[in-house]
């Protein structure tokens, strides 16, 4: 958080002002619009967004189609089921993670949730939180919203420090149970959850929840859009266990935000515009690992070779353009190889799913903080 006053900025000289918008001397629209994207990080981070959301949505549709055709008794068009649903179930890919480390199996009830979770990691440890600011689509509506309050408002709200510090450790004791819930788990216990009726079909309880939500849960979620609306990032900064587990994960990779001292004008604008609330104008490294990599800082900066992108003070910079193409090429890479080795599509028929759907409501399909009910092998 900022505790003073922006310092007084010193006079640019001509030379060593970043050109900006040249991508307007492009001949034709597509020209142009490739310029950009190389040129204008928030551009090509926003595009990115918008991709990665459609894509989402796309996911989406298809299983709710998925779904009305299990649920009807095959009355209705029969739709494929998208694996890509898996990146929904954080803690059941969390607990295949864990399974994978102890006996080297990747197992077929939700292998593509644990190659997504695998990618995010990837992206994490080479571009720190690059995955909340550039694909996340919660990360995204979360945005959306706090541009919005500031749109409506003319600013958003900015939580006091001695509010700010402890609101911030939520994130992390609940990172903290879900991580411990896990690791307290033995070989056996893994497999117990993973091949249980309630996590075959955790996607299916996955989805009823937002389609059938109760009245608690619709209030809690019109709570945090109002809250993210008025304070920047609220769900980010302060409950997603995820994003904290991503933010500790972050603290390994090499390239970070880096400030050349001896270019810095002190304009402050760099601090402005980084929606952590970071002194990026008073670093040399960015270590925080509230830093998402959104590249706000860079973009805002208003000399050349100041802010950059380096896995060392030393070495060169990541380019503009090479940054979201980083963050996409390592997500695809990952997920890519789940679909090459054939660990993507999951070993639950159309038939089973149709089966456990018009079953859903039985006990079997229940759990308490990871532990499930007794079954039998035809369960």
């Amino acid at each position: 958080m900022r505790t003073e006053a922006l310092p007084r900025p010193a006079k640019i000289l001509p030379g060593l002002r970043r050109l900006r918008n040249t991508y307007r001397a492009g001949s034709n629209p597509v020209s142009r619009l490739l310029l950009r994207l190389g040129e204008d990080s928030q551009f090509q981070r926003s595009t990115l967004q918008a991709a990665f959301a459609l894509l989402c949505v796309w996911i989406g549709v298809e299983f709710y189609f998925f779904y009305r055709w299990g649920a009807s008794g095959e009355t209705a068009g029969f739709t494929p089921r998208p694996p890509g649903v898996e990146g929904f179930l954080p803690i059941s890919a969390l607990i295949s993670l864990k399974y994978f480390f102890l006996t080297g199996v990747v197992n077929n009830i939700h292998p593509s949730g644990l190659f997504i979770l695998a990618a995010i990691f990837g992206v994490s440890l080479v571009l720190k939180k690059a995955f909340c600011s550039w694909l996340c689509p919660v990360g995204t509506l979360s945005e959306s919203l706090w541009m919005l309050g500031r749109h409506l408002f003319g600013r958003n709200i900015t939580l006091p420090r001695w509010l700010d510090y402890p609101l911030r450790s939520l994130k992390y004791i609940l990172m903290a149970f879900f991580v411990w819930a896990v690791a307290s788990m033995e070989a056996g216990d893994l497999a117990n959850f993973i091949y249980s009726p309630y996590n075959r079909v955790a996607d299916i309880k996955m989805y009823l929840f937002f389609a059938e939500i109760g009245s608690f849960a619709l209030w809690t979620l019109v709570v945090l859009v109002v809250l993210s609306v008025l304070v920047r990032n609220f769900w980010c900064r302060y409950l997603c266990p995820y994003g904290a587990l991503l933010g500790i994960a972050g603290l390994l990779s090499p390239l970070k935000i880096t400030r050349n001292a001896s270019s810095c004008v002190d304009c402050g604008l760099c601090a402005k515009a980084c929606p952590a609330g970071i002194d990026v104008h008073r670093l040399t490294r960015v270590r925080s690992d509230e830093c998402m990599s959104c590249m706000a800082c860079v973009e805002a900066c208003p000399v050349k070779a100041t802010l950059e992108v380096k896995a060392t003070r030393r070495s060169r910079a990541v380019p503009a353009w090479a940054f979201g193409a980083l963050v996409a090429g390592v997500f695809v890479a990952v997920t890519g190889l789940g679909i090459m080795t054939g660990h993507w599509q999951n070993g639950i028929s159309p038939a089973e799913y149709q089966r456990r759907i018009h079953q859903i409501d039985a006990p079997i399909y229940n759990h308490f903080r990871g532990h499930v009910p007794a079954y039998g092998p035809n369960d």
